[in-house]
């Protein structure tokens, strides 16, 4: 006999509302902080003298806050606001506990605010996605636990025995992004706001970008992808198209996911094999991914009559259609022919924009309008604004996206033509940026446009939720799960064996997740040959390792790659004396790496030696004084502020530990050996009539950028000899 066919009485609870209204108020105005931020940002393309002439809203320091405002604070909001909503809902039971609700708002409230605070202040790791600090890390991974808890011990005592797809990626996404998590975050701390990857060079790329495109997978994917499994079917009236394909969809997008991070370093330093397997996997994402995306829309099937009218559904179609379009966009840019052309350009920023403005943005604002109506109980102020704001928001993606396509497939243009003698016809790299300024302009409009949308659905939801009143709790009543349930042998098995048994199904995500990680990671670290080392290659000076911190902290990775990639076109521009491209034992002792994932500027890994330091002085002045035209903003304050002395010793015995050879006793001569540096490069400047204190950033960043390349070729570089 069926479960549900027992006489058993009903148990009356009550839903949370509290909390999911937090969340949602957090992610609107989360929202529009990060996405003002970025606005901010795509202007300073055009007018580099938006950041105001100060240097906590140059461009380095800035797009690291939208991007984090945007990933955890807006769709991070958006993820709990859904889960909280829906979990209860499927599960027929309460939140598990109050206080660990409570506790999980006001944490990741906390930690937004924290990376508001630090990020333009220069605390960084100078890792993509992953810049706050390790204090904050901490409380992130703290946090995420208790969520987690919260989480899976509403599972554990629901009153529906079975999980509902959503449910599995709910599961997936918390071990999953766990694991990144605390994986990538792996640090030396010298102090309370600085600290030093663990990891270096190659090894530390590989697990940023296992991290990074895994964050993308099951942070702003997956758990997405729950939200659209539970609320299409709510806001369409129609039962999902199939039970069988998101079987399918769920274990292979998993499990093909986890191993695509290397496709972000195709014909970088990595290992051969490790690009292999990311190329491989990133083609087989694909089927997994277009699954989901029909799945999705299929459930639309005769209710398509419905999206003519309701402007939730239109934004969850357009929200579909995105993700499609992103998971076609990234197998293809895996290709190595095509990412050849498209890795380091505006491409990438187009493809990750169509992700985040169509598939996260959209369906973030579908479920407002969706659970603003339902917690006040009234009906939508206004369906014609929610309209406006659709087509607003989609012309804001078309005007962002499509001019970046044109400047990525220019920019690739440029760099790659050559002239029938075999030289580049832009040597120039400021022409291939000066170019496309208007694609810029336009991709900024488009920005506007979308922001405004936002403003719109403010108004109409702020309208709505006066004309009801807050539901704090929605009573229910369900019938509590039998204990000696037994199922009938014509249940389907992955209902048996993973949908019944929670903790069994997160357990296996756990294990499906981690064995890509495994097989990638552990071989570069294990095996030597993955990590060829080159004799000439040193450790930092003291003062280099301070001119390197310099280079984190204002986010120049941002704009300038260190990687030349062994194409013609780029060891002919980078280094047209010695062809070399850039080699894995170069980056031995970089803590962390820099290779960057944009070219603004042009790359920097054999800048060393190629300029005079005064060169490097006037462009830190003033960047259009050296190359007129330049859209890089000023550094004044690195004339003013001084090259940090008092944690020299406790930087070198951090890097020793990390292995980096420095001689014994060395951390006690380092400030001596960084100050006769620094005086060297002062006198230097001094005979070409720059009086600069040796004492001054500048004089540090110096150092540091004449080293870079330098050792390959086994010489000096200027800095040292002059």
């Amino acid at each position: 006999m069926s479960e549900n066919s027992q006489k058993v009485g009903l148990e009356t609870f009550h839903y949370d509302n509290t909390t999911v209204r937090n969340f949602l108020i957090a992610t609107t105005v989360f929202g529009i902080i990060g996405m003002s931020v970025g606005l901010l940002v795509a202007c300073q393309f055009v007018w580099p003298e938006a950041n105001f002439g100060l240097q906590y809203t140059t461009f380095g320091r800035v797009r690291p806050l939208h991007t984090n405002a945007v990933i955890f604070a807006f769709v991070g909001n958006g993820i709990f606001a859904g889960v909280y909503y829906s979990l209860q809902r499927l599960c027929k039971a309460r939140m598990y506990s109050n206080l660990l609700s409570k506790i999980h708002f006001w944490g990741w409230q906390l930690i937004i605010l924290s990376a508001a605070i630090t990020l333009p202040l220069g605390f960084t790791s100078g890792k993509e996605y992953a810049e706050l600090e390790w204090p904050i890390d901490i409380a992130i991974a703290l946090i995420w636990v208790v969520f987690g808890l919260n989480m899976f011990m509403t599972i554990v005592k629901r009153r529906e025995r079975h999980l509902y797809v959503a449910i599995w990626f709910y599961i997936a996404t918390f071990v999953t992004v766990a694991m990144l998590h605390i994986v990538n975050s792996f640090e030396l701390p010298i102090d309370f706001m600085k600290s030093y990857s663990w990891y270096a060079g190659v090894q530390d790329a590989l697990v940023q970008w296992w991290y990074g495109h895994n964050a993308v997978a099951f942070f702003l994917t997956t758990p997405y992808l729950g939200l659209m499994y539970y609320f299409i079917p709510k806001a369409s009236g129609r039962p999902i198209y199939s039970y069988r394909l998101s079987i399918i969809h769920f274990w292979a997008l998993i499990f093909i996911y986890i191993w695509a991070g290397p496709h972000h370093l195709l014909y970088n330093a990595l290992p051969d094999w490790a690009q292999s397997l990311g190329v491989v996997f990133s083609v087989m994402l694909l089927a997994p991914s277009w699954g989901g995306m029909l799945n999705g829309l299929l459930t639309l099937r005769g209710a398509w009559d419905k999206v003519r009218e309701d402007a939730i559904l239109k934004f969850m179609v357009v929200a579909l259609t995105c993700y499609g379009m992103a998971t076609f966009e990234g197998p293809l840019l895996s290709l190595k022919n095509v990412n050849a052309i498209g890795h380091f350009t505006d491409w990438i920023v187009a493809h990750v924009h169509v992700g985040g403005l169509g598939w996260n943005g959209f369906l973030t604002f579908a479920m407002l309008y969706y659970l603003i109506p339902k917690m006040y109980g009234t009906k939508l102020h206004s369906q014609k604004l929610a309209n406006v704001h659709f087509w607003i928001g989609t012309m804001g993606i078309l005007f962002y996206a499509i001019p970046m396509y044109w400047a990525g497939f220019t920019q690739s243009l440029m760099w790659k033509q050559f002239n029938p003698d075999g030289t580049l016809v832009y040597s120039n790299f400021l022409e291939t940026v000066t170019q496309i300024i208007p694609m810029y302009a336009l991709r900024a409009f488009g920005g506007l446009l979308y922001l405004s949308g936002v403003f719109v659905m403010v108004f109409n939801l702020v309208k709505t939720a006066r004309s009801g009143k807050f539901q704090p709790s929605t009573e229910a009543q369900a019938a509590p799960l039998m204990k000696d349930y037994k199922p009938e042998k014509s249940e389907h098995w992955h209902r048996r064996i993973f949908e019944w048994k929670p903790v069994r199904m997160l357990v296996w995500s756990l294990i499906i997740v981690a064995i890509g990680g495994v097989i990638e990671i552990v071989p570069t670290f294990l095996i030597q040959s993955n990590v060829p080392t080159i004799s000439t290659v040193k450790p930092y000076t003291a003062l280099e390792l301070n001119g390197r911190d310099i280079y984190v902290r204002e986010g120049c990775y941002t704009c300038h790659s260190q990687m030349i990639r062994p194409f013609r076109s780029e060891v002919m521009r980078y280094d047209p004396v010695d062809l070399e491209y850039s080699k894995a034992g170069e980056f031995v002792y970089d803590h962390p790496f820099q290779w960057g994932s944009k070219r603004t500027g042009p790359d920097l890994h054999r800048l060393g030696g190629k300029y005079p330091d005064s060169w490097h002085f006037y462009h830190m002045l003033d960047p259009t004084s050296m190359s007129p035209g330049s859209i890089m903003p000023p550094y004044p304050w690195l004339f003013e502020q001084e090259w940090d002395k008092k944690r020299i010793p406790a930087k070198i015995r951090a890097m020793q530990t990390l292995g980096v050879p420095y001689p014994e006793g060395f951390d006690q001569q380092a400030v001596a050996d960084a100050e006769n540096q620094a005086a060297l490069i002062s006198k230097g400047l001094e005979l070409e009539g720059i009086k600069m204190s040796s004492d001054a950033e500048i004089i540090a960043l110096i150092a540091y950028l004449q080293r870079l390349g330098t050792d390959i070729k086994n010489v000096e570089g200027v800095a040292e000899g002059n």
